[in-house]
Order: C-alpha cells, then sequence, then structure tokens
C-alpha cells in the first residue's frame, strides 16, 4: 500500500464521486465524501513523509514506464501543493453539509458531492502527474465540475448561471490554449512526459543559444502557455471571470475554489516555467518576468482598490483574491530563492486565510440570509466565534505579525529587495495598507455598528464555526511556528533553480 500512495491521491476521490451518486441521500453522500477526503489527505500527508525522507517520488500508471506511460512524480514542490489542496477538500468537505443542504435542493446533493470530489481529484491529478497531457485531462475534468459546482448556485441565485456561462466561455478558451501549447511541444520534443520532455527542450534551447537562433515553435508554444495559464490563475487582466464566480457560488464552492483552484493555476505556471522550459528561458530570454512583475503589481494595486469599494462581501473578497494572486505571481517572477519562497509559502497561507474566510462568510449568510455589508452590523456580539474567525483571516490578508501572511510578505520584500527592485516592494507595502483600509472597514462594522434587525440571536452551527476555525487556525500556527511550510518551501525554491 506504501507504495501506491502516489496512486491513491487520485484514484480514492475519484473512486468516491464515481460512486456517490449511487448513494441517492445527501446525508450518505457527504459523510461518504468526508471518509474520502479524510482518506485523501492522510495518502498526502504519508507520501509528504516519503518525500522528506527520498527526495523524489516516481509512480508508472499502470506498471508502463516513462516516458511511455503516464508517471506521477512527487517531489518537495508538489508534495506541498497536494497536502494544501487535499486538506482544503477535507476540511471543506466536513464544512459543506449544513451549509450546502441550505443552498441546494435535497435532490441534487449526491449530484453535487459527486461532483465535488472529482473536482478534487482534477486538482489533485493535476498537482501530482508528470505527463504534459495528463496535466491537459484533469485540468478539463476539474474545469467541468467546477462549471457544475457553480451552476447548482442557481437555486439560490439565478446570476449563478451566467457567473458560469462566463466561467466556461474564458475558461475554455484559456484550455484550449494550454493544449495547443502542449501540442507544439509534443511537435519539438517527440514526447509529453514533463522529465523527458525539459530534457529535450533544454538540450533544444541551448543548441539555439550556441548556434544564434531561434525555434518559432518553442516560442509559440510559450506564448500561448502565457496566456492560457494567465486565465486559469486570473492573473490581472485575464481574472474577469472570477469575481462573478466566487460571488454567486455556494459558499461551501467558493471557500473551495478561492483556497485550491487558482493555487493549482499557479502550481501549473511554476511548473512549466521553471521545471520544462527553464528559468533562464521563461524569465531572461523572454520578455515574461517584465510582463508578470508588471501584471502582478497592477493586480495587487488594482485589485485592493477594487475590494474597497465592493458592498458585497463575497465580491470583496473575490477582489482581495484577485490581488493576493498578484503577490504570488510576484513572488516566483523574481526568480530568486525568497522569492520564490514567499511564492510557495503564499499558496499556503492565503489558502488557509482566503479559505477560512468564506467558511465564515458562509456562516454569515446561512445565519442571516445576506452577504451585504450591512448584514455584518453588530455580528462581532452575536457571532464571537464566527467573526473572531472572520477578522483573523483578515489580519493575515494584511500580513499582520503572528499570522501566516506576515511570513509570505517578508520572503517577498525580502526578495524584491535582493534583487534590488525596492519599487516592488514598495508596492508590497502599498498593497498592505490597501488591505489594512478594507478589512478595518469590515472589522468597524462587525464590532463598532449595532447589530441590524436580522441580525442572527447566537452564533453559527458549530458543523460550520469548527471547520472555519480548523483552517484559520492553521493559518495562525504557521505565522508564528513557519518552519513547516518555510522549510517545504525553500526546499522547493532551491529545487527549481537547480539548487
Amino acid at each position: 500500500m506504501h507504495q501506491h500512495l502516489p496512486a491513491l491521491v487520485v484514484l480514492l476521490p475519484f473512486f468516491g464521486g464515481l460512486t456517490s451518486v449511487l448513494t441517492r441521500r445527501g446525508s450518505l453522500a457527504w459523510l461518504w465524501a468526508s471518509i474520502i477526503g479524510v482518506g485523501t489527505f492522510s495518502a498526502t500527508v504519508g507520501l509528504l513523509l516519503r518525500v522528506l525522507d527520498e527526495g523524489v517520488v516516481t509512480y508508472a500508471m499502470g506498471g508502463w514506464k516513462a516516458p511511455w506511460g503516464i508517471e506521477y512524480r512527487v517531489d518537495a514542490v508538489n508534495a506541498s501543493v497536494l497536502l494544501v489542496v487535499a486538506a482544503i477538500g477535507c476540511v471543506t468537505t466536513l464544512y459543506a453539509r449544513r451549509s450546502v443542504a441550505d443552498e441546494i435542493p435535497n435532490d441534487r446533493l449526491h449530484f453535487f458531492y459527486a461532483l465535488w470530489q472529482l473536482c478534487q481529484a482534477g486538482l489533485l491529478g493535476i498537482t501530482i502527474t508528470g505527463d504534459a497531457f495528463n496535466i491537459y485531462v484533469m485540468l478539463e475534468i476539474s474545469s467541468l465540475t467546477i462549471y457544475g459546482l457553480l451552476a447548482l448556485g442557481k437555486d439560490k441565485d439565478r446570476r449563478a448561471l451566467t457567473a458560469t456561462i462566463n466561467y466556461i466561455i474564458v475558461g475554455s478558451i484559456g484550455a484550449s490554449f494550454i493544449l495547443i501549447a502542449i501540442g507544439y511541444l509534443y511537435m519539438v520534443t517527440g514526447t509529453l512526459n514533463i522529465a523527458d520532455m525539459s530534457h529535450h527542450l533544454g538540450d533544444l534551447l541551448q543548441r539555439e543559444r550556441e548556434l544564434g537562433t531561434r525555434n518559432a515553435t518553442v516560442h509559440v508554444a510559450f506564448a500561448f502557455l502565457m496566456v492560457g495559464l494567465s486565465i486559469k490563475m486570473a492573473l490581472f487582466p485575464l481574472h474577469t471571470w472570477l469575481p462573478n464566480a466566487y460571488t454567486y457560488a455556494p459558499s461551501a464552492v467558493t471557500a473551495m475554489l478561492a483556497a485550491t483552484a487558482t493555487k493549482v493555476g499557479i502550481y501549473m505556471a511554476i511548473r512549466f516555467y521553471f521545471t520544462i522550459f527553464g528559468a533562464e528561458f521563461s524569465f531572461e530570454q523572454t520578455h515574461n518576468q517584465a510582463i508578470l512583475m508588471v501584471c502582478a503589481s497592477l493586480a495587487i494595486l488594482l485589485g485592493s482598490l477594487a475590494a474597497i469599494r465592493q458592498q458585497i462581501v463575497k465580491r470583496l473578497l473575490a477582489y482581495s483574491s484577485i490581488a493576493q494572486i498578484g503577490y504570488i505571481v510576484l513572488g516566483f517572477a523574481l526568480v530568486n530563492r525568497n522569492g520564490l519562497a514567499g511564492s510557495i509559502v503564499h499558496i499556503a497561507n492565503h489558502a488557509l486565510m482566503k479559505g477560512g474566510m468564506f467558511m465564515a462568510l458562509g456562516a454569515v449568510v446561512y445565519s442571516t440570509r445576506s452577504n451585504d455589508l450591512s448584514s455584518l452590523k453588530g455580528l462581532g456580539r452575536r457571532m464571537p466565534f464566527t467573526m473572531a474567525a472572520f477578522t483573523a483571516g483578515g489580519l493575515g490578508l494584511i500580513g499582520f505579525p503572528l499570522t501566516g501572511g506576515f511570513i509570505s510578505k517578508w520572503y517577498l520584500v525580502s526578495g524584491t529587495l535582493e534583487r534590488g527592485l525596492w519599487p516592488l516592494a514598495i508596492v508590497v507595502l502599498l498593497g498592505s495598507l490597501l488591505a489594512l483600509y478594507y478589512v478595518w472597514k469590515l472589522v468597524e462594522l462587525i464590532y463598532f455598528e449595532e447589530p441590524g434587525p436580522n441580525a442572527p440571536l447566537r452564533d453559527a452551527p458549530w458543523s460550520l464555526v469548527i471547520p472555519t476555525w480548523l483552517l484559520i487556525g492553521a493559518s495562525i500556527y504557521f505565522g508564528i511556528d513557519a518552519r513547516l511550510t518555510g522549510g517545504l518551501a525553500e526546499a522547493a525554491a532551491e529545487r527549481l533553480l537547480g539548487g
């Protein structure tokens, strides 16, 4: 069983999703999804321990060795992302029972949990696979199931259908561009195995540098990949699908998407840029580094400014996510140890903070039937545990000391100063000040306003509060003791940079 952990990480949620349809009962489907979620998380923990012990873990699906078969390949880079995705999937599944039952008709709950688990299987598959075409297959599985999960929010708000259609159109363009890029790379390398493709492409680019030539196919593939990946990770200005998707999806779906989907998109970008093309080509021989830095800086500033202007809390947090994606992209665009480590740390920290905040907001929606700013008035007195979690997550977004966000931004500022790019350090600090503004606006409503007439008399059910605090508590813990997250991120950064 130990040697089959890489396969179990993907096969467990696949099996859970396919069998959930047969349950026909929402409560039974939730129980089954929870068991599968715990099992999947346990498998990723076991896999991480193997990576820490052995370095790189490989697994040949069906016994077919690479490059002919599909290889699962796990190192410090994707082991940490796998752990984040599986942990978020497990906790949000526990949270979903009461939240989803309140937002989706009972006769569709078994379909919801089927799509839910298949989505997690797709996201985990993208992260663990060592095959470029298999990345696309898993990307389509996760995308199609996300479309279904978003559309299930239509019973509560018909605008969920519009958000779904918009996401389908934009997401399909992004996926098509990625597929075209993979096809071009196959043309020039003759392989789909990522390690093999990286080797052949490295030789090709080395000859190109020696002869002073330019392989147009490689550059076209890179251009398609840049656009496709930017759409999938919602990088400004290709972020337009995200605000409506987060705003009108069911609360549990929003929490899961915000914490995992864009993070896996960022992981894909890191893997393609650093492992397949190599940092030298991706950031020195193209204009990609300058483009990413500009887009990331604009995302941080404009995303934060847009968040300040919102009157719907979900939409405010959605624009905040666009800004946080900017921080992550800025980190790996620096192409140094601190910047890349900050990027990887922030993948985990933002997943915990924003996932917890959306779950806390879901508890507010459950209790007040609203997510307008006015619905937060005085809830610090009526829903103390829920609002404490929400506020702690907000402090993390600012980068307040003793939160995970502080650790991330420390790495990022160190990375910018190491490169001598002090204007980017100012951008990071300005983003934190803007986050302070919109988080304080929320805190004022929560703790310094009188409760409205529709404010609940008691806190949300513990089945919503406890999972929320699992994520927020982890975020606080990793802000106090960052040895695990920081150590993994630094090891991953050194591996990506060839150290």
